[in-house]
């Protein structure tokens, strides 16, 4: 009798969580309804909701019927598909991963599908659709294996953050070169990959229907498999479950849906990472939506929501014929920086900031030989760099030139040469020594300008005035780089310096605003005039092209001021980067000094990029290697990290010049293959 009495009961007490489960995801469906309709209303032609509805019944005119059918609801449907199937497999993989920072974008899907999109259309390669699909999906997958590969799997950690972006950004490296060497088979490639869900037709929609059920079937069929894995692998063994094939299948299919979407509309950021947020609350409040099949169809509701809403508020705050051109995954990427950004905030489980690896402390007689051969290499990659290039010169015609006495075409090509390979020094130069900066303030060895936004920042305030202004000269270009800089700092390392820089929270601030600095970016880029687009995807790509002697003036001027700070002030450089505590003792006004070095780091990495354009890593691999060469006193590492950051980009940059000469390569394309397969190597010894 009691076990009778008891399962009414029960039954009873669960019943309420499960209806309460099935309202939320209802009312969820309804909002997504809502927002479809009031999508559909809008647009640049004059078709308001009384057109809509006549073309839905068949009584409108056939104009308006055309919109309506053509262009509104092919719109409309491929936002919800997408957000849907974005959500899903960004829920998918956090289930897996046990990261509640899993999504295709940060395990650079997007990316990885980019990529191989850009090389298809490089080589001439016309695929349909489906074709298409399966070639970012190939990209895709395989990006997102390296990520997980190097990152490892655990609740918390930001290290899949980290690998995700470096990849990412070596990958969209790799694509801008392509989509600058063969601007006529790539044309609208970029666009493209700013995400827009703008149909012509339904004939797009149908065609990957068959795919993204495949791929939501194969999904549901390892719901159960999935939601015990969240009981810990042993306790999944011992139901039965086969941890690796389970994960395996999950990312496959995850990455099945992510390149069908990606196929569709193009890169919709954030998405797979915010809807899986916004619903994570109801499963606190409804149990039910921790199992993954009442817990996915509602994330798949918000990713829709968040999809459309992004679409209707561009539309409704934009003017309509300016919203046309704006993507909707600009949209979508601005709120993933925010979440990004508040993420950090609230994050409880933030590593303290450590001091740098304490390496072994060569003799002088060491630090001095090393030194010399920085300076002999430099030396031979400036020679190098003057007299190779699409036009071969002699030691002979550079002493004539310097002379005055050099014929015409001479004096052409060193009065354009030399300023380059100038920029090139100083700007690798200026970002090395402001990565060393940065690192020894923060106690971050990960940290670095282009990693946490600051290089962002200046590439946006450089753009905007490039964008805005042509005829800019190089002084105020510097000015607005300045400005950008120091307003993406601001906001990282003010908010980070909560709790002492701690590495997750400075890390996850510093994607953040690097997002939405790179958001902002392609806005303007995809509203300006196509030449100056041109020309500041040219700038943005690291390229010394057309520089002068007067853009290498702000630069040196602030590298010359940068050094002497640092060297002046080595012994607090040495302090600062060792613990919180030690400065304070010896009576060091620690906020103030960390502060004038931040100041100083920010003038640095604006002045480079205003020189340069946007050049990652170097400020990252830079200070690493001289700290392994020389150890860790910051009087040696300021030198040979300067002469090295110098090396690096003078390289690059001659590379770039001289391996498909004429065509030519930015100098920040080649520092992005090189850094990011140091960056991801360096995840891998923290790992370890």
């Amino acid at each position: 009798m009691a076990v009778t009495a008891t399962a009414p009961a029960t039954r009873s007490q669960a019943a309420p969580p499960r209806r309460g489960a099935a309202a939320v995801t209802a009312a969820l469906a309804l909002l997504v309804a809502a927002l479809a309709v009031v999508d559909i209303t809008q647009g640049t032609a004059a078709v308001g909701p009384a057109e809509v509805f006549e073309a839905l019944t068949g009584q409108a005119d056939p104009a308006d019927a055309s919109v309506v059918i053509a262009s509104r609801l092919p719109r409309t449907t491929a936002g919800l598909l997408v957000g849907a199937v974005l959500a899903v497999a960004g829920a998918a993989l956090q289930a897996v991963s046990r990261n509640v920072l899993a999504s295709p974008d940060t395990l650079a899907v997007n990316a990885g599908s980019y990529l191989a999109l850009g090389v298809a259309g490089a080589t001439g390669v016309s695929l349909p659709l489906l074709a298409s699909s399966g070639v970012a999906f190939a990209g895709g997958l395989l990006a997102a294996g390296v990520v997980l590969a190097l990152s490892g799997l655990g609740t918390g950690t930001v290290r899949l953050v980290l690998a995700g972006t470096a990849l990412a950004l070596g990958l969209n490296s790799v694509t801008e070169g392509l989509l600058l060497l063969f601007p006529e088979q790539t044309e609208g490639l970029y666009r493209w990959n700013q995400g827009g869900i703008g149909q012509n037709g339904f004939d797009g929609v149908l065609q990957m229907l068959p795919v993204v059920a495949a791929g939501l079937a194969g999904l549901l069929l390892t719901a159960r498999r999935v939601d015990a894995l969240a009981l810990g692998d042993d306790a999944a063994r011992g139901l039965g479950v086969p941890v690796r094939a389970t994960r395996v299948t999950v990312v496959v299919l995850a990455a099945l849906l992510s390149a069908a979407a990606v196929t569709l509309a193009g890169p919709i950021g954030f998405v797979g990472l915010c809807a899986p947020a916004l619903t994570r609350p109801l499963a606190r409040r409804f149990p039910a939506f921790v199992r993954a099949r009442a817990g996915w169809p509602a994330v798949g509701l918000a990713g829709a929501g968040l999809v459309l809403g992004s679409d209707v508020l561009l539309r409704a705050l934009v003017p309509a014929d300016t919203a046309v051109a704006v993507p909707t995954g600009i949209v979508t990427s601005l709120v993933g920086a925010v979440f990004l950004v508040v993420t950090a905030l609230r994050l409880r489980d933030t590593a303290e900031a450590g001091a740098p690896d304490r390496l072994r402390t060569p003799g002088r007689t060491a630090f001095r030989v090393t030194v010399a051969a920085l300076v002999a290499a430099v030396a031979g990659v400036t020679v190098a760099g003057v007299l190779l290039g699409d036009t071969g010169l002699l030691l002979g015609d550079v002493v004539n030139w310097a002379q005055g006495r050099a014929g015409r075409a001479v004096s052409f090509v060193l009065d354009t040469r030399v300023p380059r390979v100038l920029a090139a020094l100083s700007a690798g130069a200026a970002l090395a020594l402001a990565g060393t900066l940065v690192q020894a303030v923060t106690r971050n060895p990960l940290a670095e300008p282009g990693v946490l936004g600051v290089s962002g920042g200046a590439a946006l305030g450089a753009v905007l005035l490039v964008t805005t202004v042509p005829a800019a000269g190089s002084w105020a270009v510097a000015g607005a780089a300045f400005a950008g800089a120091a307003t993406a700092s601001a906001v990282v390392f003010g908010l980070a310096a909560r709790g002492g820089y701690r590495q997750n929270r400075l890390v996850l601030v510093g994607v953040g605003v690097a997002a939405a600095t790179t958001a902002l970016i392609s806005l303007l880029i995809v509203l300006t005039d196509p030449f100056n687009a041109t020309k500041a995807l040219t700038w943005l790509s690291g390229s010394t092209y057309g520089r002068t002697m007067p853009d290498v003036l702000p630069v040196a001027l602030v590298l010359a001021l940068g050094v002497g700070v640092a060297v002046a002030r080595r012994t607090e450089l040495d302090l600062v980067s060792l613990d919180g505590d030690t400065p304070r003792l010896l009576g060091l006004r620690l906020s103030r000094v960390r502060l004038g070095f931040l100041v100083v780091s920010v003038l640095l990495s604006a002045t480079a990029v205003a020189s340069a354009g946007t050049i990652g890593f170097v400020g990252l691999v830079a200070p690493h290697a001289a700290r392994t060469l020389v150890g860790r006193r910051h009087v040696r590492v300021v030198p040979v990290t300067v002469l090295l950051g110098a090396a690096l980009v003078c390289v690059a940059d001659l590379i770039g010049r001289t391996v498909i000469a004429p065509a030519q390569l930015g100098a920040g394309l080649m520092t992005a293959v090189i850094g990011t397969p140091y960056f991801l190597y360096l995840l891998v010894r923290s790992r370890r």
